[in-house]
């Protein structure tokens, strides 16, 4: 049996967290949750699991927003798999968002979070954020 490829979700909301928790499950994905971005990176730098790809809010409780928690992903591994989901900050994803990436606008479709992640792990180098 082939491991499952575990991805970190970050969200305060425990509503939406559930939403796209189940949706990955569901989608073929093992997941990891976090409510802070300080503990994503905690986990991120660590290194004891392998993440394959990062889905946060924006809005996070703590210091670090999801901008930030996305920025120190991809400072460990360049080509992170990030999906951003957001309610109010979609117009700052150009300027602030990594590239290679995709926001959702809550709310989405839990099929939007499973099609996101999916289309970054098989991607690759395909161009889908801001530049």
């Amino acid at each position: 049996m082939t491991e499952l490829p575990i991805i970190l979700v970050i969200e305060d909301d425990d509503a939406i967290q559930a939403i796209v928790e189940d949706a990955l499950t569901e989608g073929g994905f093992q997941i990891a949750t976090v409510k802070t971005g300080e503990e994503a990176v905690t986990l991120l730098k660590g290194g004891l699991m392998p993440y394959r790809a990062l889905v946060t809010d924006v809005n996070l409780l703590g210091r670090l927003d999801g901008w930030e928690v996305a920025r120190a992903a991809r400072e460990i591994d360049p080509h992170f798999p990030v999906v951003y989901m957001t309610g109010g900050a979609a117009d700052k994803w150009p300027v602030l968002g990594v590239p290679n990436s995709i926001l959702l606008q809550k709310p989405f479709a839990p099929a939007q979070v499973v099609a996101a992640v999916s289309q970054l792990l098989n991607a690759g180098s395909q161009q889908t954020g801001p530049a």
